[in-house]
C-alpha cells in the first residue's frame, strides 16, 4: 500500500517560521534587558534594534509588544521602544511578589514524591555550587547567572504554570536590579548559605522549613539592595 504523505499548506509554513523569528526576537531582547546591554532609559527605533540584534524589524515590533505586556519595554509610537527603567518603589514591589510566589514554590517542591524532590534538590545543588565557585574567583557575573538558574530551577521543579508565567516577567527585573548592583552588596556569600538551608529542606522532605527559608532569604536580599538604591542615589534601575 502506498504511504501517503501529509499535505504541509505553505501558509501554515511561513506562520511557523513568523512564530519562530518573533519567539527568536522576544528570547534575545529579554536577554538584553536582563543583562543590561539594552540598559534602563535605552530608547531606539525598531530598526536599530533589529541592526544591533542581527534582525528584521517585523519580529523585532512584535516581539516588542510581548515585552510591553511583560512591563519590560513601552512602545512609543513614531518614537520606538523604550526600555522601562526601575525606581525604588518598583523594586519593593517585585519583592514582594517574589517572596510570596518562591516561599509557595520551595514548599511546592519540597512536598515532591521522593525521587523527584531529590532530583530537584540536586539540580538547585549544582547551581549553589556555581555560586561558590564564581564567587570564590571573583567572577561576579557567573555568580549572578547561577544565582538566578537557581532561582528559575526553584520555580521550575514547583510545577505550577501559572506561577511560573507570573514570576517571569518579574524575575527579569529584579535580576537585572541585582546585577547593577553587585559591585556594590556585601555578603554574596549569604545567598550561597541560604540557598543551600532552602535544599536541605527540600531534601529532608520539610515543606515549613523550605517555605520559611526561601521567604527569609529573598526578604534579606530586598533588604540589602534597597538601602543600597537609597544611598548611591540610584532613582532607576
Amino acid at each position: 500500500m502506498a504511504r501517503v504523505q501529509a499535505e504541509v499548506r505553505p501558509d501554515t509554513e511561513e506562520s511557523e517560521k513568523k512564530t519562530s523569528l518573533v519567539d527568536d526576537a522576544y528570547a534575545a531582547m529579554r536577554a538584553a534587558i536582563r543583562e543590561a546591554s539594552f540598559a534602563p532609559g535605552y530608547q531606539a527605533s525598531e530598526q536599530e534594534i533589529a541592526l544591533r540584534l542581527g534582525m528584521s524589524r517585523t519580529p523585532v515590533h512584535e516581539a516588542a509588544i510581548r515585552l510591553q505586556e511583560d512591563g519590560l519595554v513601552r512602545v512609543l509610537p513614531r518614537k520606538g521602544i523604550l526600555i522601562l527603567a526601575l525606581a525604588p518603589d518598583d523594586v519593593r514591589e517585585i519583592y514582594d511578589v517574589i517572596i510570596g510566589i518562591e516561599g509557595r514554590a520551595a514548599e511546592l517542591v519540597a512536598m515532591l514524591p521522593e525521587v523527584e524532590r531529590l532530583a530537584a534538590a540536586k539540580v538547585l545543588d549544582v547551581h549553589t555550587e556555581a555560586m561558590a565557585d564564581a564567587h570564590k574567583s571573583g567572577d561576579l557575573p557567573a555568580w549572578g547567572e547561577a544565582d538566578g538558574a537557581f532561582h528559575a530551577a526553584l520555580i521550575q521543579h514547583a510545577r505550577n504554570g501559572r506561577m511560573s508565567r507570573i514570576i517571569q516577567a518579574v524575575n527579569d527585573q529584579s535580576h537585572r536590579a541585582r546585577m547593577l548592583t553587585l559591585n556594590l552588596r556585601r555578603g554574596l556569600d549569604a545567598s550561597i548559605i541560604e540557598h543551600r538551608k532552602i535544599i536541605e529542606a527540600i531534601r529532608t522532605e520539610k515543606p515549613v522549613e523550605a517555605l520559611e527559608a526561601a521567604r527569609l532569604h529573598r526578604i534579606r536580599a530586598r533588604d540589602d539592595l534597597l538601602p543600597i538604591l537609597k544611598n548611591y542615589g540610584l532613582k532607576h534601575l
